[in-house]
C-alpha cells in the first residue's frame, strides 16, 4: 500500500477530500487502512453492515442492486458505501470487485466525524435533497433571476427615428446605446416625448443627443432591493444590467410590476371573472412567468406544481360556467374529473389535457348531446389556452369517457379482473382520477369501491407492477448517463419518462396496495410510508430521489422560459455541474433500485 504521504497526495487530488487542508488529509490517511479485494470478491452485499467509506485505488468494483442488474462501474478515485451510511449503517446495493483491487477504508466514526465537521464534504456524501431557505418576496432575488436578457440596443449615432421604430416593432419601453457592448446611454419612451417631441427636434436627431448618457447599472449578482431603492431615490424607470463592463440585461419598473402582479391567487382571481375563452387563454398564457417566480425564489417542486396546477383547475371551472351558461342548466347532476399530471396535481411548464365526465345514473340517451356539447366546449377552450387535446384521445370528448356512474363501475370491474395491456394502462391513468366541478359525491363510492376490488386482485397488482417497471432511468456504466444517441433530443436524459415517470408508476402502486386515496406522488409516497406499504428506509430514499429529480426538472424548464424557448423535459447532462451529475445519477440509481425491490414483491409491502 503506498505510504501514509503518498494516500495524502492522493486525497487531495480527489473529490471531497480535496476540499481539506494539507493537515487534515495527512491525519485522515493516517487513520485510513487497507483491504485488497481479489476479482470476483464481494466487498458487501445488499442488507450486511457497511462498516467503511471504500476509496478505490487500483482496480475496479461494480454496484448492482437486489435483482442483481449492474448500476455503476466504479475505478480508481470513486468513493462507495456513503448511501449506508449516511442511512442506517445497511448496504443498499452489492459491490463486487471485477478485478484484483485496492481499497483506501475509512472506518464508519472516523466518516462521520468528517462529514460532521466539514459542512461541504457534507453535502457532496449527503444524498438528500438540501432544504433552501425559501425567500418569500422578489426583494431578495438576484437581478439575474429577473432580468429580460439581450436588450434591445443600438449605436449612439442611430436616429430617433430609426430607435423609435425598433422599439415599437418589439414593443419595448427603452433602447440602449452601445459601443463594443458597453452601455453608453438609454433612451426611453418619456425622453422620446420629454426631450424630442415637446422640443421639437427633427426625427434625424442621434439617440446620443436625447439619451441619458452614462446611466447608473448594477451587475446580474445585485438584489431586486438594490433596484426598487434606485428607482425610489432617483426617480428613474429602468436598469441595465452590466457584467465586466458590457451590458447583459435590463430590468424595467414595468416588469418588476407584473412580475409582482403574476401570483397564483392574482391568476385565479382574473380566471374567477374571465368573460370568455379567448380571455381566459390569455391569463393561463402568463404560467411560464409564474413557473420561473416561483423556482427563482427556491419554492419546492410540490408547491410549484401544485399552484400551477390551482390555475388548471380555476379554468377548467370556469370554462364548465361559461358552457353553462351557453347550454344551460345540465338535465342531471355530473362530475369533471382530471387524471394525469392535473389529476395529480403535479402540471408544470408542459402539459396536456386528460380529463372525464362521470353522470349521474339517472341520464338518458338524449341527454348526451348536452353534454357532448359541455365537453367539446370545455376542452377547446383548454386548448386554447395551452393545455393542448390528449394524445390518446383520454377526454370526455370521447363518448367512451363521458358515461353513467354505473358504467365506471363496469369499468374498472372489467379491468381488475381482466388485466390486459390495456387494461393496464388505462387503470393506471384513471387511478390518477380527481374531481374538479360538479357533484362530487359521484366519485367518493367509486373511489374506495375501486381500490379495495383492485388490492384483493393479486394478479391485477402483478400486472400493475409489471407495467409500472416499462419506463427505465437513463443509468450508463461508469457513472454516467444513458442519454438518447439521435433525433431531436439527441445527447439529452427526458425528466419526465425517465425520471419523474417511475417515481410515479411506484407511488401508483403503493398506494393501490396500501387502499391509499392520495392521487398526488409524493403524498402518496408519504401516506406509504405511515402505513407501511413501502419500507421507511426505502421510502424516504425515494422521496429524496424524487425531489432531487422534479426540482430538476423544474430548473430545466424555469431555465429555457428564461431564455425565451419553449419548456420541455430534454435535458442535456453538461448543463450540469459534476456535483449534480453525480446527485442526480444516484437519484436514478434509488429509483432502479425501488423498482426491482417492487418487482420481486419485497421493498413495497412490509
Amino acid at each position: 500500500m503506498p505510504m501514509t504521504t503518498d494516500i495524502a497526495a492522493i486525497l487531495a487530488q480527489t473529490h471531497p477530500y480535496d476540499l481539506l487542508t494539507p493537515e487534515e488529509r495527512a491525519d485522515l490517511a493516517a487513520q485510513s487502512g487497507k483491504q485488497a479485494v481479489a476479482a470476483g470478491e464481494t466487498v458487501y452485499r445488499i442488507g450486511q453492515p457497511v462498516t467503511h467509506l471504500c476509496l478505490i485505488l487500483s482496480g475496479r468494483i461494480e454496484i448492482s442492486d437486489e435483482g442483481g442488474d449492474l448500476l455503476s462501474i466504479l475505478g480508481p478515485r470513486n468513493s462507495f458505501g456513503e448511501r449506508g451510511l449516511m442511512r442506517d449503517g445497511i448496504a443498499p446495493v452489492t459491490a463486487t470487485a471485477t478485478e484484483d483491487s485496492v481499497l483506501l477504508t475509512i472506518a464508519a466514526p472516523v466518516f462521520k466525524a468528517l462529514v460532521a465537521t466539514h459542512p461541504r464534504v457534507l453535502r457532496f456524501f449527503d444524498r438528500t435533497r438540501p432544504t433552501a431557505a425559501r425567500r418569500q418576496d422578489i426583494t431578495t432575488m438576484a437581478l439575474s433571476e429577473l432580468m429580460t436578457k439581450h436588450p434591445l440596443t443600438c449605436a449612439p449615432d442611430t436616429p430617433l427615428i430609426e430607435a423609435a421604430r425598433q422599439m415599437r416593432a418589439l414593443g419595448v419601453s427603452c433602447i440602449i446605446a452601445t459601443v463594443d457592448g458597453a452601455a453608453r446611454g438609454i433612451l426611453t419612451t418619456g425622453d422620446i416625448t420629454a426631450r424630442a417631441v415637446a422640443e421639437g427636434r427633427a426625427p434625424e436627431t442621434p439617440v446620443a443627443q436625447v439619451m441619458t448618457p452614462d446611466p447608473l447599472s448594477l451587475p446580474p449578482s445585485a438584489l431586486v432591493a438594490d433596484v426598487l431603492h434606485a428607482m425610489v431615490e432617483r426617480g428613474i424607470t429602468h436598469m441595465p444590467v452590466t457584467e465586466g463592463g458590457k451590458l447583459v440585461g435590463i430590468l424595467t419598473q414595468t416588469d418588476l410590476t407584473r412580475f409582482q402582479a403574476t401570483s397564483s391567487a392574482a391568476l385565479i382571481r382574473e380566471i374567477a371573472t374571465a368573460p370568455d375563452s379567448a380571455t381566459l387563454a390569455r391569463i393561463v398564457a402568463r404560467i411560464p412567468e409564474l413557473l420561473v417566480q416561483l423556482v427563482g425564489a427556491q419554492n419546492p417542486h410540490q408547491t410549484v406544481t401544485r399552484l400551477i396546477t390551482d390555475i388548471g383547475d380555476a379554468a377548467t371551472r370556469r370554462l364548465l360556467a361559461l358552457a353553462e351558461a351557453k347550454l344551460g342548466p345540465p338535465p342531471v347532476p355530473y362530475l369533471w374529473l382530471a387524471c394525469g399530471s392535473q389529476g395529480r396535481q403535479e402540471q408544470t411548464g408542459v402539459s396536456d389535457q386528460d380529463n372525464c365526465l362521470i353522470l349521474d345514473d339517472a341520464v338518458t340517451p338524449p341527454d348526451d348531446a348536452y353534454f357532448a356539447a359541455l365537453a367539446q366546449f370545455v376542452s377547446d377552450g383548454l386548448n386554447e389556452a395551452g393545455y393542448f387535446y390528449c394524445p390518446g384521445d383520454m377526454m370526455a370528448t370521447n363518448i367512451k369517457w363521458r358515461q353513467p356512474l354505473r358504467v365506471w363501475r363496469q369499468y374498472f370491474r372489467g379491468w381488475i379482473n381482466k388485466p390486459d395491456t390495456e387494461a393496464q394502462m388505462l387503470a393506471s391513468v384513471m387511478f390518477d382520477l380527481r374531481p374538479i366541478g360538479g357533484t362530487t359525491d359521484l366519485f367518493s363510492d367509486l373511489q374506495s369501491e375501486t381500490l379495495a376490488q383492485a388490492a384483493k386482485n393479486s394478479i391485477f397488482v402483478a400486472h400493475m407492477v409489471s407495467n409500472s417497471l416499462k419506463h427505465h432511468p437513463p443509468l450508463g456504466l461508469f457513472r454516467g448517463f444513458a442519454t438518447a444517441r439521435s433525433g431531436e433530443h439527441k445527447n439529452t436524459i427526458d425528466l419526465k419518462h425517465a425520471g419523474v415517470v417511475p417515481v410515479v408508476d411506484l407511488g401508483r402502486i403503493y398506494a393501490l396496495t396500501g387502499q391509499l386515496t392520495q392521487t398526488n406522488t409524493r403524498a402518496r409516497i408519504l401516506a406509504a410510508i405511515e402505513a407501511r406499504a413501502v419500507s421507511p428506509s426505502g421510502g424516504r430514499d425515494l422521496l429524496d430521489a424524487y425531489d432531487m429529480i422534479a426540482d430538476t426538472r423544474l430548473a430545466h424548464q424555469a431555465a429555457q422560459i428564461k431564455r425565451g424557448e419553449k419548456p420541455d423535459n430534454f435535458m442535456p447532462p453538461a448543463d450540469l455541474s459534476d456535483f449534480e451529475r453525480s446527485h442526480l445519477r444516484d437519484a436514478f440509481v434509488v429509483i432502479k433500485t425501488m423498482q426491482n425491490a417492487a418487482g420481486s414483491g419485497r421493498g413495497y409491502l412490509n
